[in-house]
């Protein structure tokens, strides 16, 4: 059963009707494309979880809100395509109050589950949403208390029917934890493990449970990571029992030069164009989940095949069967973690033979896919259907390397279209946004990436006038984080290979003495790499200073010295960036000129804080000349 994961759709909420609703089809739909049986969320924890961060529902103790960030609107999509889809929500970071001053969620084991519960409960009273399962914490510790906790307070909210899946890291620490504790092996319905390379291990089979890859893939959506994902869907079974494989991630929708650029099932980003491609791992999907369902079973003659390659068989119990053949070679299914042994496959023939109820099939449709060299390659393509009424229920199938069989019982299998997209186009050379907007129907500006902290549109009742609609970065703690967040907030926005460019912002600065913001231009870093990302950065303090540096950390001073600024007061920065050299105005008056400026060559534009404090931006514009 082929799942999905998601923590970087941050550009598909911004498509355009109708490409958004074609893209969306395309994931979700039943027997049209992708046709998913499981969409996982990341629970917003506030923190950078690889392409950015996504904001929690509860910044601070006494603060809820459902309607922030864009999985619960990703969530509903999914549902009106597949009201059968099931939902899985897991946190990745959390917001810095659970913690209590330290980066560690398992402080207050009560007050984290009440958090996780809260979001589920939210769920479903904002948005009739049912959770099916929920996580611990994404490649991080478990607590075996906090389980335990987890399992009550769920119970004593009625929501015993919402499964616990543990602990989304390795098989080891957990399965050997669940033989010799019974209280955790009860409350854990299904373990789940990252990456196992198609292996399970012993203590993950003696427990009994349901064993899921609940990560796996991230490759490169070329043909190779089609490779990758039909080998392992295919073999997480045949080689180690597990009867899910969820893919990160969903659909690269987020900045290319981010990490992991493009290691979607699809490609979707560009929202300022409209243009999207369906890479083949959408095809490969197609294959097992347009011909299975949740609820099927795997047969136990499954294997592989004796020149490479191999097999599985499921069925309803109700007569109808699925059988999908891989023969993926080493050389274009390599996925970008583990490790992959190598194996030779060669050009054979299989013959397979229906007995007890299946013998009784006259006849199974054929669906195909090749991958590799171009005049050969097809996609998802359905051949002639196999007569078996004259055979006794024996078949035999030609198999060449890089190939995909599914052989069904099912009719109901197609390959759905759309006309073709839009082409693509680069980022727009000239950008504005007022954030005028009053009730918006997300909480994020489009085209804005926030890689520490969350900017979010903000009406501020205090100012009626030209400012009464901004974009405000509302965290004032680091959150529990999971990846190497910056100590500075930081949100990305443009075309990475911007070299030229003026980015002009108001800005607001909130807190007095120690506050300060800025603007930045060819910001050359983001995702996890964030700590570290170089640029030209543009500083002003509530303290009466300014400064420009060659990196966000602040380590690389270009120049500093003294200027009339103060919190509570909006200020206009100018940053020119041209060839080797960059000059900055304050409210159109030069502060300081031509300074010279190296490196990097090209980058992102960006807004951002000092540390994690409020802030307001308005009417940011950028103009730029490749």
């Amino acid at each position: 059963m082929v799942a999905d994961l998601w923590a970087t759709s941050r550009l598909l909420v911004n498509y355009p009707e109708p490409y958004r609703s074609q893209i969306l089809d395309y994931l979700f739909k039943p027997n049209f494309g992708a046709s998913l049986h499981i969409l996982k969320v990341e629970i917003g924890g506030d923190g950078q979880t690889t392409d950015g961060t996504e904001p929690s529902h509860m910044h601070y103790a006494l603060d809820e809100n459902y309607f922030r960030g864009y999985e619960w609107w990703l969530m509903k999509e999914a549902k009106k395509r597949n009201p059968n889809i099931t939902l899985i929500g897991l946190p990745w970071s959390f917001p810095g109050w659970l913690g209590k001053g330290f980066d560690w969620p398992y402080v207050n084991l009560q007050l984290t589950a009440y958090y996780v519960v809260t979001w589920i409960v939210g769920a479903k009273r904002y948005h009739d949403l049912d959770i099916d399962y929920i996580g611990i914490w994404n490649e991080r510790s478990y607590n075996a208390n906090y389980i335990k906790i987890l399992r009550k307070m769920l119970n004593s909210q009625g929501l015993q029917r919402v499964k616990i899946i543990a602990s989304d890291n390795l098989w080891e620490s957990i399965s050997a934890a669940m033989l010799l504790d019974a209280e955790l092996f009860k409350v854990v319905d299904v373990i789940g493990a990252h990456y196992p390379g198609t292996h399970s291990v012993k203590d993950a089979r003696l427990t009994g449970k349901k064993l899921w890859s609940s990560e796996d893939f991230s490759t490169l959506n070329s043909d190779t990571g089609a490779g990758c994902w039909g080998r392992i869907l295919n073999q997480n079974y045949v080689n180690g029992y597990m009867t899910s494989t969820i893919a990160w991630n969903l659909v690269a929708s987020y900045y290319e030069q981010l990490p992991y650029g493009r290691c979607g099932l699809m490609t979707a980003q560009e929202p300022w164009s409209g243009h999207y491609v369906v890479e083949s791992p959408v095809w490969v999907s197609a294959h097992t989940t347009q011909f299975t369902q949740p609820g099927w079973y795997y047969l136990k003659t499954v294997g592989h095949l004796e020149k490479g390659g191999s097999y599985v068989a499921l069925t309803d119990g109700l007569g109808n069967l699925t059988i999908i053949i891989e023969t993926m070679s080493h050389k274009h299914s390599k996925c970008i973690r583990p490790f992959l042994p190598y194996f030779n496959v060669s050009q054979q023939f299989a013959t397979f033979v229906l007995k007890g109820s299946f013998s009784e099939i006259p006849e199974l449709q054929v669906w195909y896919t090749k991958l590799g060299k171009t005049s050969e390659r097809f996609l998802f393509k359905q051949l002639d259907s196999l007569w078996l009424l004259d055979s006794n229920g024996s078949f035999t199938l030609k198999l060449q390397e890089d190939e995909l069989f599914t052989l069904t019982t099912l009719t109901t299998g197609r390959k759905g279209s759309y006309l073709p997209p839009p082409k693509s186009q680069r980022f727009p050379s000239t950008y504005k946004d007022d954030f005028n907007v009053d009730y918006p129907f997300f909480s994020e500006a489009p085209n804005f990436a926030d890689q520490t902290g969350v900017f979010e549109y903000f009406t501020n009742m205090e100012d009626p006038g030209e400012h009464h609609f901004t974009l405000r970065q509302v965290l004032n703690q680091r959150p529990i984080t999971w990846a190497a967040d910056a100590s500075n907030t930081i949100s990305i926005i443009g075309d990475y290979n911007w070299t030229n460019l003026t980015i002009k912002c108001d800005v607001y600065i909130e807190t007095p003495d120690t506050g300060g913001v800025f603007i930045a231009g060819r910001v050359n870093k983001g995702g996890i790499l964030i700590r570290s990302a170089r640029g030209i950065f543009f500083w002003i303090f509530a303290n009466g200073s300014y400064r420009v540096t060659g990196d966000l950390a602040g380590w690389i001073i270009y120049a500093l010295g003294r200027v009339e600024v103060t919190a509570k007061t909006w200020y206009t920065l100018t940053l020119t960036i041209k060839g080797r050299f960059a000059s900055g105005m304050l409210n159109d008056k030069f502060l300081w000129t031509d300074i010279p400026v190296n490196f990097p060559k090209n980058g992102w534009a960006a807004i951002g804080t000092h540390s994690f404090e409020f802030a307001q931006f308005d009417n940011f514009h950028v103009e730029a000349t490749h």
